[in-house]
This record gives C-alpha cells, sequence and structure tokens, in this order.
C-alpha cells in the first residue's frame, strides 16, 4: 500500500536531484534499489564469475518469472523472459498456424513493432489489417467486431496505447477474438506498473511488456505470458537452448520443448538487466499497483485540468477511467518545445504533433504545473 507521498519517494530516484522527470512513458526512473541490485550482480561476476550461475543467477531468473508472474495475475509456469517485446513477438508469430487463417488485426495506434512482425510475414501468405482510429485517441470496439472473422489468426494491440496514453477494454477484445475462433495478444508495455493487471480476468492469450517504463527496470528485459492451456499446441520455429527441457545435455541432434512457458524462450538472458528489473518490482510491490494507479490517475487529471486552464487542449481519451497517465499536449515543433524544456530542467518527450508528458506516482503537481508555465510561456 502506498504510505509515503510522492514527495517523500523522491529520495528513492535521484534524478530528481538534478530535473524534473515527467518521462516514465518512455524510461522509467532509477531507483536506488535497482542500483544496488545491478551492483550486487556486478559483485557477484567480479567474485565468482560462472560459478554464480548455477546457484545464484538461474534463481534470479526463476524469481522474475514468477514474480512477473504475480504482477499479471497468472499461472505458474506461464510466463517467459525475453530481452524485448519484439523478441517475444517474434516467437509468437512463428508459432501460429496461418494457412487457413492469414490475417492479424492490430491498429494505427499501437507501437509500430506489433504490425512489423506480421508484415514482415507477407511472403507466407499472412495479411496485416490496420485498423485506423477515427480520432487519434482510440479505437471502438465495433471495428474490431467489423474486422475480425473466421479468417482471422490474431488480434494483436495494445491495452494502452503509445500514441495518446487511452485504455483499452482489453477483455471486451479478448471477447471478440475468440468468438470468430482467433487468438487474443495484448501488449501491455505501457500498461502494467501503472494499472493493475489480471490476465486471467482478461482471458487473453498472450500479454507482453517489459522493464523499460512503468516497471523501473530499464532497457533489456521483458516478460511474455502464454495461456497454459495453449503452451502444449505452441511449437515455435524462432527458439534456443533455454526452450529446450533438458538444455544441459547439450545434445545437437534431439530438440523437446519445455512443459512450461519457457518452451517460448529462446537465449541465455542478459543478467544485469534481469538484476534491475528485481530492484524496480521491489519498489513496485512495497508501494501496490492499485494504489499506484490512484495517485498517479490523480495526477493525470490534474495535469488535463491545469493544461485546459493555461489554454492548451490534450489529446487524451473522453473519460477519466479509460485514461493512462499519458498526455498528450499540441505543438507546432515538439522537438523544439521539448529541447527547450530540458534545457529549464524539465524531462519529457516528442512525438508528431504533440509533447508528451506522463507523471508517475513519484511527481507532485507542482511538477507538471512548472512544466506548463515554462511550455506555454515560450510559445
Amino acid at each position: 500500500m502506498l504510505q509515503l507521498t510522492p514527495g517523500q519517494l523522491r529520495a528513492e530516484f535521484p534524478i530528481f536531484e538534478r530535473c524534473t522527470y515527467l518521462n516514465s512513458c518512455s524510461l522509467g526512473a532509477l531507483s536506488r534499489r535497482s542500483r544496488a541490485r545491478v551492483n550486487a550482480y556486478l559483485d557477484l561476476w567480479d567474485t565468482r564469475g560462472a560459478s554464480a550461475w548455477y546457484d545464484t543467477w538461474w534463481a534470479a531468473l526463476e524469481e522474475l518469472r514468477a514474480r512477473y508472474g504475480q504482477l499479471l495475475g497468472a499461472a505458474p509456469g506461464s510466463v517467459a523472459l525475453h530481452p524485448n517485446v519484439s523478441s517475444a513477438l517474434g516467437v509468437v508469430a512463428s508459432a501460429l498456424d496461418y494457412n487457413s487463417r492469414p490475417r492479424v488485426v492490430v491498429t494505427s495506434l499501437d507501437f509500430p513493432t506489433i504490425g512489423y512482425q506480421w508484415m514482415a510475414k507477407a511472403r507466407e501468405g499472412v495479411e496485416v489489417v490496420v485498423l485506423e482510429s477515427p480520432d487519434g485517441v482510440g479505437v471502438p470496439l465495433e471495428m474490431y467486431e467489423r474486422a475480425v472473422d473466421r479468417r482471422t489468426a490474431l488480434v494483436a494491440t495494445s491495452h494502452v496505447f503509445f500514441t495518446s496514453g487511452a485504455i483499452q477494454d482489453a477483455g471486451a477484445i479478448s471477447a471478440i477474438a475468440h468468438r470468430a475462433g482467433a487468438l487474443c495478444l495484448v501488449d501491455g508495455y505501457q500498461a502494467a506498473g501503472q494499472l493493475p493487471v489480471d490476465v486471467r480476468a482478461l482471458d487473453v492469450d498472450f500479454y507482453l511488456g517489459g522493464g523499460l517504463k512503468w516497471l523501473l527496470g530499464g532497457t533489456g528485459v521483458a516478460f511474455l505470458y502464454a495461456r497454459p492451456d495453449l503452451l502444449a499446441a505452441l511449437r515455435p520455429s524462432v527458439t534456443g537452448w533455454f526452450a529446450h527441457r533438458e538444455q544441459f545435455k547439450f545434445d545437437p541432434r534431439a530438440f523437446e520443448f519445455h512443459d512450461d512457458a519457457r518452451r517460448l524462450e529462446a537465449g541465455t538472458p542478459p543478467l544485469m538487466p534481469v538484476y534491475a528489473q528485481l530492484g524496480g518490482l521491489d519498489v513496485i510491490e512495497e508501494l501496490g499497483v492499485p494504489a499506484i494507479r490512484a495517485a498517479t490517475a490523480a495526477l493525470t487529471e490534474d495535469l488535463i485540468a491545469s493544461a485546459l486552464a493555461q489554454g492548451l487542449r490534450p489529446r487524451v481519451a473522453p473519460r477519466p477511467e479509460e485514461r493512462s497517465a499519458i498526455v498528450m499536449l499540441p505543438s507546432d515543433d515538439p522537438h523544439t518545445d521539448v529541447r527547450r524544456l530540458a534545457e529549464a530542467g524539465f524531462i519529457v518527450d516528442a512525438r508528431p504533433g504533440h509533447v508528451r508528458v506522463s507523471p508517475y506516482f513519484y511527481n507532485l503537481p507542482d511538477d507538471h504545473r512548472a512544466l506548463l508555465e515554462c511550455l506555454t510561456h515560450g510559445r
């Protein structure tokens, strides 16, 4: 449960000693706990070398799989580790049968790597259907209803759109896919950590995300959840030695998949990011995702109200319950605005036509009010 105020929490994130950080949807701030975990990994590497693998680093991998699973409400053994979402998508894409169902449905608001994964399979007969957002904020469920049919292998879309911060009804999208006999993959990179997630309640087939943003784990670590009853049928052609049930036999003549979600892994996971992510999860779990959501939602609504008071028109979902902590502020020259704000000590990001601001639980209302004053004063 969140017991400390955001101001008290800043001591855990040294970046606030140097600037006002409002860019968690691009990269979560580094915590002292993540730094300490990484230092512990480096100490092990220095003092023990490869002997740390079997009694320490192997356990760290299993700990991270389990803690990701707890975060997602997932069954034990249903989460695999990857260095990034593109790697995880490649494994999923290679495990599906497109012979009778050649279509994959995505949207124009998803992070492009989702669509790219299946566009690259065009020579295999895969057809990507892109649902165009009518307002640049969301995609109505009716559009999914019309697009998904018996030719659809998969609906692959976002829980939270990186382009607008709008929260999709992932459970309803999954139900639409399942009614047509299709599978549903949800990219939760912009959701997990800032929103409560229960993959079993959502009834999704795959759910992906990683440490880079709201999970405070930095680069190089991601997760792939697969519905347990699907696992036995998933035999990806993109694979590696961590997917082998008896990988330490080192037998080059035979390959047998793990029974659990490790069958969806590939090569050796990067250990330093694993340790950084464990430190980030220490913070997330101590505060609790429901409390993080409540604190961050309040900051988001205050940011939107303050922007409106300054004469700006944020591009956000129409209802508060559909909004995540991503607020798009219109800008004629967002890259110039972002550089000018950085010179003044405010770290945000640029997207086409907008300055993107993303408060998190460690922010204060004064952070974005000062940013807005700086942003509008320079125009």
